[in-house]
């Protein structure tokens, strides 16, 4: 080892034999003495591994690795009292190292070690016993073992020993305990403030350094600050601030005192004293930069109570924080604006620091310091809440591009609240249309992929906040953002969860979106939350609704009713009504299925693809030979089209049979071409409909009155779906069989409804719903049971009775499309029950 241990034992009386002197040259053999029967060799072994220990870490290692510690734990409750106190001596100092406490921990001395506070015990033995507690408190299993034992009577006991050591040793070890909140009463029904106040008078500054700290803990209970005051604890801490001799304890004291401003009575009573004043006055001057951060703190912990921040702003506590984002330190920036957000609860605070705290914040939004982009952005988030005032302010100040590049910050905190304050602003319009030019729904996509709630409901927001604008919702189809708002739908968190629904019910305002929504499954996961009682919500039903308005079939096929605002246009399709939880199918993968038994789906499509039209009429050129045609006469025929026209009429050489060969080679030639470049599917076109919608504008729109075109409308829909039928003949109108050949003929289940001349309930309402739409006639369609549809109406009577001159309200009426087309059923009569359910 290398290390030679040398002790003497004291001379002895002249009348007895001089002791044989103790000379070890290694600590192995005195480590062997501690099993001395013999006690003054017991105590000079200890007094001799004291010294061995002192000097270093290595050392007690050394003893830890030669058993020394099992054998001087049996030492520490020895009879005789110089054994002991030496013993206790050695597992002080050897406490320090990290091995030696953790095998102190399992051989349970702290019992052990709380015995010797006993007040009769010497004065070295407190030393040293509160020691070893001290190095061993720092540790969350020996905090429980000292409270559970006892230990904070005797300790707290000890905070008036006459020994600074003592007294050092043991507010330390205090200190450590109340970490934990049991201990914290525990102490505080033993009367622990006054022996704490008193420690702050002494002139040893780490044992007045200690008795702060532990303030500081145990003040953060209300009851603790109550008695602190009681004891007049606040007069003690003002002092300290202001001995300028005591600056070395300013930050700790300050840190107490934040603690006792929480409660309005201290906070009251202060303020009358002008202690306050006093406080704020000497944070405003002081240029130590832990000292402005904790003075920020104290207000930030203030601020909480509505009647603090009163006080606060009464003693206009806003110009020292807005001086306080000035300090070149981040650490008192980060608490500046913490204080501030706390403060803006205040309105008075809130226009206080809009009228000058926004600029320095808006510059910290800047900053390389993520902490502090965070805590400035969340102060702004605080400040423009429900103040559009502060929004301008914020928007004057540049803020709008570092807002947006913070939605890409690193922070979740900063995420949230730099969406919140983006939200804040878009409520005033040239702000919005200034945030949308930088990209927003492009920025927000990646926060919408965040696994943070906060972030996800904050950006959902925002989404839903600018998602009003068309150029918006494009931008985010386009970023990718429709995806991650989809899925967040899931959301366990009811906040998350409406925030999206609100951003889907925005986005799903056009077709486009809509239909993408439907395509990432918006309407199921929809269906699934408004089917749930938990998890609905007024947003979750109004999106489900926008989303089926812009996709009328699923619409009508889940809800069975479509209003007269929803107009029904090409590429709608009834297929009856779809159970919950199947899948919604397109017309195009219905279209691909083999024909079945099942019923038909019956199609809209009066648009004519351009190019088909413009080759099916040059088709029927070519049949009757008219090859004159002039470009004026046809707009829409395409190009390629009017190249063959022209071609042709330039081949004037050539036999009209010629001619054809060649124009039908032409014509083949471009369709292939025309074909390739629309390969997406599309439903052929419904020639026969067109028809319809073209007589019904020449015959039923000139009609003056709206009563006239439904009775007319009525009447035509009846006509071209197999007439009127005798109530009591109805089981005899084979329209099921003339369903079946159609989709034979086809074969295909999907039947375009131009082709259907026997149609039943469900066939005419949908196509006098058609048409209506078609040529300003407002109806709304309904679906029954058993095959039952109807269209309702509403009707202003023509010759009103009352008083004169006013109109009665419209009436609403279901119309009758099947046995007497044209009579006006009124909604709500026994005719109205029996016309749905015969």
């Amino acid at each position: 080892m290398g290390k030679k241990v040398k002790k003497e034992v004291e001379p002895p009386p002249k009348d007895v034999f001089d002791p044989l002197l103790i000379e070890s040259k290694t600590a192995a053999t005195v480590v062997l003495m501690l099993s001395s029967p013999e006690e003054e060799v017991l105590a000079k072994a200890c007094e001799a591994l004291y010294k061995f220990a002192s000097k270093g870490d290595e050392n007690k290692v050394t003893l830890l690795g030669l058993g020394a510690v099992e054998r001087l734990y049996k030492l520490i409750s020895h009879e005789d009292p110089i054994v002991r106190r030496n013993a206790i001596m050695v597992f002080g100092i050897m406490a320090s190292n990290h091995d030696v406490k953790k095998l102190l921990r399992e051989l349970d001395v702290t019992n052990s070690l709380i015995s010797q506070l006993a007040p009769e015990e010497d004065v070295v033995i407190h030393e040293f016993a509160t020691l070893c507690l001290a190095h061993m408190a720092v540790e969350y299993t020996t905090k429980v073992q000292i409270f559970e034992q006892g230990g904070l009577e005797p300790l707290i006991r000890l905070l008036g020993s006459p020994d600074p050591d003592v007294k050092k040793n043991s507010v330390e070890c205090i200190y450590l305990l109340v970490q934990d909140f049991q201990s914290r009463a525990a102490v505080r029904a033993l009367n622990v403030i006054p022996p704490l106040l008193e420690l702050l008078k002494s002139e040893y500054p780490v044992i007045q350094l200690l008795a702060l700290k532990t303030l500081e803990v145990i003040s953060k209970d209300r009851e603790t600050r109550i008695i602190l005051r009681e004891n007049k604890g606040l007069d003690c801490l003002l002092k300290i601030l202001e001995n300028n001799e005591f600056s070395d304890l300013h930050v700790e004291a300050l840190a107490v005192l934040g603690n006792c401003l929480e409660d309005v009575h201290t906070l009251q009573l202060i303020q009358q004293t002008g202690g306050l004043k006093k406080l704020l006055s000497f944070v405003g001057v002081s240029t130590v930069p832990d000292i402005q951060k904790n003075a920020a703190k104290a207000i930030t912990k203030t601020a909480y109570d509505s009647e603090n921040r009163k006080i606060l702003n009464e003693e206009e506590v806003e110009k020292y924080l807005i001086n306080l984002l000035e300090i070149d330190n981040d650490g008192v920036k980060v608490a500046a604006s913490q204080a501030i957000s706390a403060m803006c609860e205040n309105l008075a605070s809130k226009r206080a620091f809009g009228l000058q705290g926004i600029p320095q914040l808006v510059q910290l939004l800047s900053s390389d310091n993520e902490e502090v982009k965070e805590a400035a952005v969340t102060a702004l988030a605080n400040l423009t809440a429900a103040s559009p005032t502060n929004a301008s302010a914020v928007a004057e100040a540049e803020g709008i591009e570092p807002l947006v590049n913070i939605l890409s910050a690193q922070r979740d905190g900063a995420i949230a609240n730099a969406a919140t304050v983006l939200t804040n602003l878009a409520v005033q319009e040239p702000f919005r249309v200034n945030i949308q030019s930088r990209g927003i729904m492009s920025a927000l996509a990646e926060p919408l992929r965040s696994t943070n709630s906060q972030v996800q409901s904050k950006a959902a927001f925002a989404v839903a906040a600018f998602g009003c604008d068309a150029d918006a919702r494009t931008e985010l189809r386009n970023a990718g953002g429709l995806g991650p708002l989809v899925e967040l739908l899931h959301s366990k968190n009811e906040e998350v969860r409406r925030n999206v629904c609100w951003a889907v019910m925005v986005c799903a305002s056009d077709e486009l979106t809509a239909v993408e929504l439907c395509r990432l499954g918006a309407l199921d996961i929809l269906e699934e939350i408004n089917l749930s009682t938990g998890r609905k919500n007024n947003f979750s039903e109004a999106a489900l609704e926008k989303l089926l308005d812009n996709n009328l079939s699923q619409k009508y096929s889940q809800m069975g009713y479509l209003s007269s605002s929803n107009i029904i246009t090409d590429g709608f399709y009834d297929c009856g009504q779809v159970k919950p939880g199947v899948k919604f199918l397109s017309l195009e993968e219905l279209s691909m299925q083999e024909l079945t038994d099942r019923r038909a789906i019956i199609f809209i499509n009066a648009k004519l693809q351009e190019e088909a039209c413009s080759t099916n009429i040059l088709y029927s050129f070519v049949d009757f030979g008219l090859f004159t045609i002039k470009r004026k006469d046809f707009p829409y025929l395409s190009p390629k089209i009017m190249y063959i026209v022209f071609y042709v009429r330039k081949g004037k050489g050539k036999k009209e049979e010629e001619k054809m060969k060649e124009v039908i080679q032409i014509i083949s030639e471009v369709q292939d071409e025309i074909n390739l470049e629309n390969s997406h599917w599309l439903p052929p076109p419904d020639f026969i409909l067109l028809d319809y919608i073209n007589d019904a504008s020449k015959t039923i729109l000139p009609l003056t009155t709206t009563r006239e075109q439904v009775v007319a409308l009525a009447q035509f829909v009846a006509d071209k779906m197999g007439g009127p039928i005798e109530r009591d003949k109805l089981h005899d109108f084979s329209w099921e069989l003339h369903i079946s050949e159609i989709e034979f003929e086809l074969k295909c289940n999907v039947v375009p409804i131009g082709k259907v001349k026997k149609g039943t309930f469900y066939h005419r309402a949908l196509l006098f719903k058609v048409i209506a739409d078609r040529i300003g006639i407002g109806c709304s369609l309904v679906r029954g049971e058993y095959n039952r549809a109807w269209n309702e109406v509403k009707l202003v009577d023509d010759s009103p009775q009352g008083i004169a001159g006013l109109l009665l309200p419209p009436q609403e009426y279901i119309v009758d499309l099947m046995f007497e087309p044209g009579f006006l059923i009124k909604q709500g009569s026994a005719e109205a029950d029996q016309y749905k359910h015969i």
